[in-house]
């Protein structure tokens, strides 16, 4: 079972190790968490990559329909989905090569953080991305 110190940990590694984040679930609809949190974190300096089946653009960048059409490597995936969802996701994180799992504030499964974990991937969950980066007082590390 993960503590608190454990999950702090792996927040402040993500967000001081990632320039890139993935965001499953990004949204247009600007009211929604799932675009502003992007949103902000691009105001902080890192590059967004939305995923969304819909695909388009979303704050301007090209939407992927799928973790496994994102051309370039996955690191961090931000996931934006109803918790059930989530172990599905976290194959696919998997599969796409990605190194962290973070499923935002309310959003938490067990299934999903067994299989981050089982495969070594960094894991928070039920954790805001925005809330985190001012409360560590980061922006996206320059690589």
């Amino acid at each position: 079972m993960s503590t608190d110190a454990d999950t702090d940990s792996a927040v402040e590694q993500i967000l001081r190790s990632y320039d890139t984040i993935v965001f499953v679930g990004a949204s247009d609809a600007e009211h929604k968490p799932a675009h502003y949190v992007p949103e902000h974190m691009r105001e902080h300096g890192w590059r967004i990559v939305p995923v969304n089946p819909r695909g388009g653009t979303i704050l301007g960048e090209p939407t992927y329909q799928s973790l496994a059409d994102v051309p370039q490597p996955v690191g961090v995936v931000d996931v934006f989905r109803p918790s059930e969802q989530t172990p599905d996701i976290a194959r696919q994180a998997v599969a796409a090569g990605a190194t962290a799992l973070w499923l935002q504030l309310h959003i938490a499964s067990d299934e999903a953080r067994r299989i981050a974990q089982d495969a070594g991937l960094l894991y928070v969950e039920n954790r805001c991305m925005i809330i985190e980066q001012r409360r560590l007082n980061l922006n996206a590390p320059s690589h």
